[in-house]
């Protein structure tokens, strides 16, 4: 059995800045878990990213809006590590080596893949290959939790998989990652503004599908003005014939910690176009800090790179260590790991 301390990974591409979705449903609990002092490592998934195609020079500078977003949400980097994946090579090199044991068969059947490939004519290998790479990501760092939405379940289970075949074949190495569910954070409930049948998303065509915490104020009224609704004035809650309405309540409900019967008898003498208005105060209310944070934390790149930086250091310091105990176990390397390399991992 493994004796670990809880490590707990998750991750974030860095194309697409956060909307509130992600706000709610991911950096919260991140944030959560840190104030627990659990060890939270956090990974800013610029590889993950270039599995479809990416410009350069906007990927380069959204790493560090991404770094930017993450400390002004609360992320703590004294309490967390926050790396950039790419500067980890051994992300990489795992994947190569857990792709050795996993099918084609199996990567086939991801939801996800069907669903972009679906609309490609040419598909990336990268694409295919995906949720490999997420595999390596929780195994290199020997993570115990990690963090997932309902679409993510079945990458955490390849996880499993694979540190099952690993375990099985090359002797004890890796934890079984355990799913943490999300608890009453809600991002999950909030849906598309222009699309409510779906969940927000950061890499939707349409802007005014999702409310970004760096929209303006001016921004985030017109998102919620332009909100697809219905034609009744009245304001009720019932996502399955009001999704609409009830995706506003919802994300009214998360800014203001009220239940959302609570806030349909509050606004009741409301119609929606006016509580539209409600929704887009509270939002600018709980964003207009973050935002601000944002613009002072870009004005000060050095030390956006100083908190990467010691990220990547951190985040190296733990790779390096499992990949020389998993080449040595694959065969790959005839250098037995140290003892030394074996805490580090632990003491991460």
């Amino acid at each position: 059995d493994f004796k670990r301390p809880k490590t707990i990974l998750s991750g974030i591409q860095p194309t697409g800045t956060l909307h509130i979705g992600n706000y709610f449903g991911a950096v919260l609990r991140w944030k959560a878990l840190q104030e627990k002092n659990e060890n939270v490592i956090l990974c800013i998934a610029d590889l993950h990213s270039i599995t479809l195609p990416q410009n350069p020079e906007v990927l380069k500078s959204s790493v560090f809006l991404m770094t930017a977003s993450l400390l002004a949400c609360g992320i703590d980097p004294s309490k967390s590590t926050i790396f950039q994946q790419s500067k980890v090579p051994e992300h990489a090199s795992l994947s190569w080596v857990l792709g050795t044991l996993t099918t084609m068969t199996r990567l086939y059947h991801f939801p996800q893949y069907k669903e972009k490939s679906s609309v490609l004519k040419d598909i990336p290998l990268g694409l295919f290959t995906y949720p490999v790479l997420q595999a390596a990501d929780i195994l290199l760092y020997k993570a115990t939790h990690v963090p997932v939405g309902e679409d993510q379940v079945q990458h955490l289970h390849l996880a499993q998989h694979l540190v099952h075949t690993f375990n099985n074949k090359y002797g004890k190495t890796f934890p079984l990652p355990e799913c943490i569910v999300e608890e009453n954070m809600g991002g999950s409930r909030i849906k598309s503004l222009r699309e409510p049948d779906k969940k927000m998303s950061k890499s939707h065509g349409d802007p005014k599908s999702r409310i970004e915490i760096t929209d303006s104020s001016q921004d985030i009224a017109l998102k919620i003005k332009k909100a697809v609704t219905d034609f009744t004035s009245s304001l009720s809650y019932d996502p399955e014939t009001r999704p609409g309405v009830s995706n506003l309540i919802d994300i009214h409900a998360l800014l203001t910690g009220s239940l959302q019967e609570e806030i349909c008898e509050e606004y009741a003498h409301l119609d929606t176009g006016r509580y539209k208005s409600v929704v887009a105060e509270a939002l600018n209310e709980k964003l207009t800090p973050i935002r601000n944070e944002i613009t002072r934390l870009l004005n000060s790149p050095d030390y956006l790179e100083n908190v990467l930086t010691n990220g990547n250091n951190l985040a190296k310091e733990i790779a390096e260590a499992t990949w020389k105990e998993v080449c040595y176990k694959v065969g790959l390397s005839r250098e037995l790991p140290s003892a030394k390399s074996e805490r580090q991992i632990q003491s991460a």
